[in-house]
């Protein structure tokens, strides 16, 4: 028999051995027992285990997935996604005498809820290949949420409207992305994508912030491996440009890369038109017309504080 011995009146009772009650107890996990390690009594048996659940309750053997309670729930499906699936049986207990099976799903996800969880996966997908945070993300799927519920958009690709959807995400978090980029992960033209985006903004009755030369910059610079004294200059001659009104109607992309080839012409870190246009996503003349438009006045758009390798006038003409 155990004996047990109380302290004060709110402590928990505690289970000894009659013969070695200092003894420390020895909990034989597998067959649930307390055992004395001095004369090997069992002093408790059928003890509950209190630890982490190792065993695997997937339909896959190869995985290991120690939980049995099923995915987190998501707030973006209707009924909170707390439906059971019955998987399909294996055994002869599984079917009755006439081959059916015994265990079926009486309700099945609705075509609403695969719809999205398909776009949720697409969403995931392209933002992992751009290694865009899980806000983002979170975002994207709200929007999306909406324009599906609104069924504005009837008729559009909903791959479409989830790289729509990803592009004003990012736009609105502050970190944007061109449609080029958005087109590079995702299956869908880039002006399918801007016809996707002008539809939303009108559905949900929202808006995005202009973009400008700086929103770009400090990412195609160290994608193009420039030191920052680089990076700094052709952020000032992007800006300097824009207030002088040197590139009007000129896209801010077009600008950003412009100024990049400038400053790193001027530096020792020199790009071509060619390795800065693959990395801003623009035709090479594209950035020769900008470049055009800044050059006759280059000699004011560089910061005072900038080392030259090679002079203002001795920069390329084009």
């Amino acid at each position: 028999m155990a004996s047990t011995s109380r302290g004060e009146a709110l402590s928990l009772p505690r289970v000894t051995c009659p013969n070695h009650p200092d003894a420390v107890l020895v909990e034989d996990y597998r067959a649930g027992d307390m055992i004395c390690p001095e004369c090997g009594l069992v002093v408790g048996d059928r003890v509950i285990d209190v630890g982490s659940e190792w065993r695997t309750f997937s339909n896959e053997k190869a995985q290991k997935d120690p939980s049995r309670v099923g995915d987190a729930q998501n707030p973006l499906l209707n009924g909170g996604d707390l439906t059971t699936m019955i998987g399909k049986g294996t055994g002869a207990a599984s079917f009755d005498e006439f081959g059916n099976s015994k265990y079926q799903n009486r309700r099945t996800m609705s075509s609403s809820d695969r719809a999205m969880l398909h776009a949720f996966k697409e969403i995931s997908t392209m933002a992992d290949r751009i290694n865009l945070p899980r806000n983002i993300v979170d975002r994207t799927n709200n929007l999306f949420k909406q324009v599906y519920e609104q069924k504005s958009l009837k008729g559009r690709a909903n791959d479409a409207i989830a790289s729509a959807c990803l592009y004003i995400a990012c736009r609105q978090e502050g970190v944007p992305r061109t449609f080029k980029e958005i087109c590079a992960v995702s299956r869908i033209s880039k002006k399918e994508i801007g016809r996707c985006f002008k539809l939303i903004l009108k559905a949900l009755e929202t808006s995005v912030d202009l973009i400008t030369t700086g929103d770009f910059m400090s990412r195609f610079c160290s994608n193009l491996g420039l030191p920052k004294q680089v990076q700094m200059g052709a952020t000032f001659i992007a800006r300097k440009a824009v207030e002088l009104d040197l590139v009007p109607g000129r896209s801010p992309i077009s600008v950003a890369a412009a100024a990049i080839y400038m400053a790193s012409q001027a530096s020792a870190e020199k790009k071509t038109q060619k390795e800065i246009g693959d990395i801003a996503g623009v035709a090479d003349v594209t950035i020769r017309q900008s470049y055009r438009l800044i050059y006759p006045r280059a000699a004011e758009l560089f910061p005072p504080d900038f080392k030259f390798d090679t002079p203002v006038d001795k920069l390329p003409q084009l």
